[in-house]
């Protein structure tokens, strides 16, 4: 102990004593540092990352005493690997702290020399701009009292490398030349922009009023610079009233709108005639914004949809003077969300049918979901939502509601997207069958006997696209988790409820909307093929489309064109079904029997034939692109069963066949609703080949 005492004290002696000496000390440091370097281990010493022990460390060729213990030899056969590339990411550091060095110099030159220009007092110095555009700490930094303080510290301040990764917005602000960031001081201390030129722009920097971004402090005293005038109008710019005549003469409007309630607005009854024509009338619009952009929607939406010979402008006029009112209504919409309003609702859907109409597919579903949404907000899935709702009111936002239903099970299965409005989510009732003379703000009027309502046929087609949001509902059900065993069995057995159901949801219709004699028990009448049935069918759809003087008497009767809306979308949805029941028989029993699904699909093939050929081609035909749509969704599938099944009867290809040959027809029709001249193909009437 007392040797080891006597170390310690050794040691703790002052390097100040007079008894050390210096010499001594610098002499046992140089000697620590040139301490020899372990010469090579061996091959097994390295590899075992052990010491190499030998008798003489500098005899290369003797064995260790590790590689005698464990008897192998003892060999020095590495060699070193060639030294590697410099590392270039500090190269890099280094090379970007150097620029920032240059650039720092650069600076402080430039104060320097904007310091020098005008020799004033200390005092006025702490006014200049320049000085208070930094921040107290930094005012005191520059204190001349405590530069000489400051200035080592100042020159050892790291700094800061720029990021490795680039940054996008980085090289947007390339574009533009460098800005002044000198402001001049308002009188009540504010920094405001200092504007020369009419087409200068405002300054900008990113180190803002002199703070560099990451010395933001939310306790700086400092002023803020005051909102600078922007470019761009603020969205209440646009929420004013307008007046008609500064989109289109008033009288070409009051002709669409005419257009409107005779060809569109049998199938899209979501306006109250009396009082939205007493209104235009009256020129609301020009007191109320938002009626401006439903009066502008419905016109975008009428010209997207009539004939155009029904329009006496070029097709290119059309399409401007439709888009023009489409982007008029929503200037107005964007900025009057809230409250919301039945009006939102209806302008929305609207600029959905003109989307879907215009080929514009992101904007039309954006213009749905809007709609839905708005309509959800009021509440208007929910019966308990329309107390107190005056008749105008409550009748509106029930037809409104069912045909987004429609519309949202339409596209769910002509396009496999989710379902937005469940059925059972929904409580409303059917609007009520009465004609919009019926309804007043008061009361509802009864409706004569004998005279059927328009909205009657709204209601039929709301019950089948119920129909087909129960099914579609068990079908994406049981393709995420397949029923097995007596849940297959009771799937099944609902499956086939609701095809009964469908089967039956026309049975009970009015007489103007039933279907007239469809030789449902003849299955192919003869005239439904040829090439001169499709010549002459192709004559009628151009007579129809291109002149103006042409019989207008089938389109102009509704429920002709609400007949074809009805029929042809109840074989859609009984197909689905009859689709779906025969997948859960072979997932039941295994196999199912060919000939008799050949016989279900020629069925449905022929029936949905003769409610084409039983109704006028020119009420198909106002039924405009929508109808195509499911009558090839139909047709399509129908022939890949045919194609897939072996033992299909040549009257099931026969019955497909004609059912193709009058979809090129159908789809002549969908080519004359095309405002786009670009998208505009040949017609096919002329000597043209079915598709099949």
């Amino acid at each position: 102990m007392p040797a080891v005492r006597a170390k310690k004290d050794a040691k703790s002696v002052s390097p100040t004593s007079c008894d050390a000496d210096p010499n001594e000390s610098t002499t046992a440091e140089n000697s620590r540092g040139q301490r020899k370097r372990q010469s090579q281990s061996c091959d097994a010493c390295r590899a075992r990352k052990v010491r190499c022990v030998r008798e003489n460390l500098e005899d290369p060729k003797q064995t260790c005493k590790h590689c005698v213990a464990l008897g192998i030899p003892c060999t020095y056969d590495y060699r070193p690997k060639k030294r590697g590339p410099p590392n270039l990411y500090l190269r890099r550091l280094q090379e970007a702290a150097a620029a920032a060095v240059a650039a720092q110099s650069e600076q402080n030159n430039q104060t320097n020399d904007v310091a020098s220009v005008s020799p004033t007092s200390a005092n006025q110095s702490l006014a200049s701009p320049i000085h208070s555009s930094l921040s107290p700490l930094q005012q005191h930094i520059q204190s001349p009292s405590l530069e000489p303080i400051l200035a080592p510290i100042q020159t050892s301040a790291p700094i800061i490398p720029p990021s490795r990764y680039p940054i996008a917005a980085d090289s947007y602000h390339n574009h533009y030349p460098p800005v002044n960031t000198i402001l001049p001081t308002s009188t009540s201390g504010a920094l405001l922009p200092q504007k020369t030129d009419d087409n200068q722009s405002y300054p900008f920097s990113e180190s803002y009023c002199g703070f560099p971004a990451y010395n933001w402090s939310f306790k700086s005293q400092q002023p803020l610079p005051v909102l600078l005038p922007s470019v761009v109008p603020p969205l209440s710019y646009y929420y004013r009233p307008h007046r008609l005549e500064d989109i289109a003469p008033r009288d070409s409007i009051s002709l669409i709108i005419a257009l409107f309630f005779d060809f569109v607005y049998p199938l899209t009854p979501c306006i109250h005639k009396p009082s939205f024509m007493a209104d235009l009338h009256t020129k609301r619009e020009e007191r109320d914004p938002l009626f401006f952009a439903l009066v502008m929607s419905t016109v975008a939406s009428t010209l997207v949809q009539v004939p155009r010979s029904y329009v006496p402008m070029e097709r290119s006029v059309v399409r401007k003077l439709a888009q023009r009112c489409y982007e008029a209504s929503r200037h107005i919409t964007t900025a009057a969300y809230d409250p919301p309003m039945s009006m939102h609702v209806v302008i929305r859907y609207f600029d959905c049918i003109y989307h879907f109409c215009e080929g514009n597919d992101a904007a039309q579903h954006a213009a749905f979901g809007e709609a839905a949404h708005i309509a959800v907000t009021l509440r208007m899935h929910e019966e308990s939502s329309y107390e107190g709702l005056d008749p105008i009111e409550c009748e509106v936002r029930r037809r409104t509601f069912w045909l987004l239903f429609d519309a949202d099970k339409s596209m769910s299965i002509l396009l496999g997207r989710p379902i937005c409005l469940r059925d059972e989510d929904c409580t409303v009732h059917f609007p009520k069958e009465l004609d919009d003379e019926y309804i007043i703000h008061s009361a509802y009027l009864p409706q004569p006997r004998g005279k059927t309502a328009l909205v009657s046929g709204l209601n039929y087609i709301s019950r089948i696209f119920a129909l087909l949001g129960e099914i579609l509902v068990r079908i994406r059900v049981d393709k995420r988790s397949p029923p097995q065993g007596q849940f297959a069995t009771a799937r099944l057995e609902e499956v086939q409820s609701l095809h009964s159901r469908i089967m039956g949801a026309l049975v009970h219709t009015p007489e103007p909307l039933r279907l007239k004699q469809t030789r449902r028990h003849s299955r192919l009448p003869a005239e439904c093929g040829g090439a001169g049935f499709r010549q002459a069918t192709f004559a009628e759809v151009k007579d129809f489309f291109e002149n103006p003087k042409a019989s207008r008497a089938n389109a102009l009767n509704p429920f002709l064109v609400m007949q074809a809306n009805l029929y042809v979308t109840q074989q859609l949805v009984r197909f689905v079904v009859e689709q779906y029941r025969d997948e859960l028989v072979m997932a039941l029993q295994g196999s199912i029997d060919e000939h008799q699904v050949a016989e279900d699909r020629e069925a449905v093939a022929s029936d949905l034939l003769n409610i084409l050929h039983s109704i006028p081609i020119q009420s198909i035909a106002t039924n405009g692109p929508s109808l195509v749509h499911k009558v090839r969704f139909v047709a399509s599938t129908l022939l890949d069963a045919v194609r897939k099944a072996e033992t299909a009867p040549a009257s099931a290809a026969r019955a497909h066949a004609f059912l193709w040959d009058f979809l090129s027809i159908l789809s002549e029709v969908e080519r004359n609703y095309l405002l786009d001249d670009d998208r505009d193909g040949t017609s096919s009437g002329e000597g043209g080949m079915p598709m099949i």
